[in-house]
């Protein structure tokens, strides 16, 4: 008699046990649910409990972070207290003329380019260069470009009380220019290599550190065999852009872009121009260190 108590009790807690594993599984289930609605897929923006490898900023240095949105960045793509200090919960996602908002709950570290070795940075001119210099700037967009599907992911800055604020989110599709397209062209020439060849201008500017002297810069040009081995690697699929307020104009005959190191030294500048309508590299720089 008591072997079939035992035995009882043995499948009471069994059940128990079951009950109770379907009810978390349950509730993970349709926190899944709350996060694909409000983030319509975006795999930058997850639920998750994984250690992630941040660096946690002093309340010292915190306060002097908004005076560049550069170091305000930095701050906030490597540090996660401080990320979800500065974002404006429940943050607004726009994906086309569908509108969400994501809950605090569901915001899941976002480390926007600090884990790469450079981003990117497009303008239309030289003097458009300067303009991030500018601390007057109360609104700063950061965006990622992807080529191939011609889509824009914006991330919408702005400095509330003197602290850099993310106000939304927004997925949009990317306008087409006249003519050849840049961005096109750009996906092409950093995938084919054979059409980047037949896209650099003669003669190719090239302008670098002089190795014996690292205060004098040299100024010359690049036969195409000699681009093979100065060429930076190229972002392939998709683009970064800080949007300090510098013009775009889809249809500039001229575009720049940067590429800036993340704490390795990294400056490369290549600068495109259109001839008889096609797009084509005329100067590259590199002034790392």
């Amino acid at each position: 008699m008591n072997n079939e108590r035992r035995k009882s009790l043995k499948q009471i807690i069994l059940l128990l046990f079951g009950l109770l594993l379907l009810i978390s599984c349950g509730q993970k289930k349709r926190a899944d649910v709350a996060l694909t609605d409000s983030a319509s897929n975006d795999s930058a923006l997850y639920l998750s409990d994984d250690s992630v490898d941040l660096v946690e900023t002093p309340n010292s240095e915190l306060a002097e972070v908004d005076r560049s949105f550069d170091d305000f960045l930095y701050s906030f793509a490597t540090n996660d207290s401080m990320q979800r200090s500065r974002v404006k919960f429940p943050l607004p996602y726009y994906d086309g003329k569908n509108r969400y908002k994501i809950e605090a709950r569901f915001w899941g570290h976002d480390h926007l380019f600090s884990q790469q070795t450079y981003y990117t940075q497009l303008y239309d001119s030289e003097k458009d260069m300067e303009i991030e210099k500018d601390t007057s700037i109360f609104a700063i967009k950061v965006e990622w470009i992807f080529m191939k599907e011609r889509t824009a992911k914006i991330y919408a800055f702005q400095r509330e009380k003197s602290k850099w604020m993310l106000e939304s989110i927004s997925l949009l599709r990317l306008k087409k220019a006249s003519g050849e397209d840049f961005i096109e062209f750009f996906q092409k020439f950093s995938n084919d290599s054979v059409f980047q060849m037949q896209r650099l201008h003669q003669p190719l500017a090239f302008v670098t550190i002089d190795p014996d002297d690292e205060f004098h810069i040299l100024n010359t040009t690049l036969e195409p065999g000699q681009w093979l081995a100065f060429k930076p690697e190229l972002p392939l699929n998709r683009l970064s852009n800080i949007d300090y307020g510098q013009p775009d104009n889809l249809n500039s005959s001229i575009k720049i872009l940067a590429l800036k190191g993340v704490g390795n030294g990294l400056c490369n500048v290549l600068y495109f121009r259109k001839y008889g309508g096609k797009w084509k590299l005329y100067k590259f720089e590199d002034t790392s260190v």
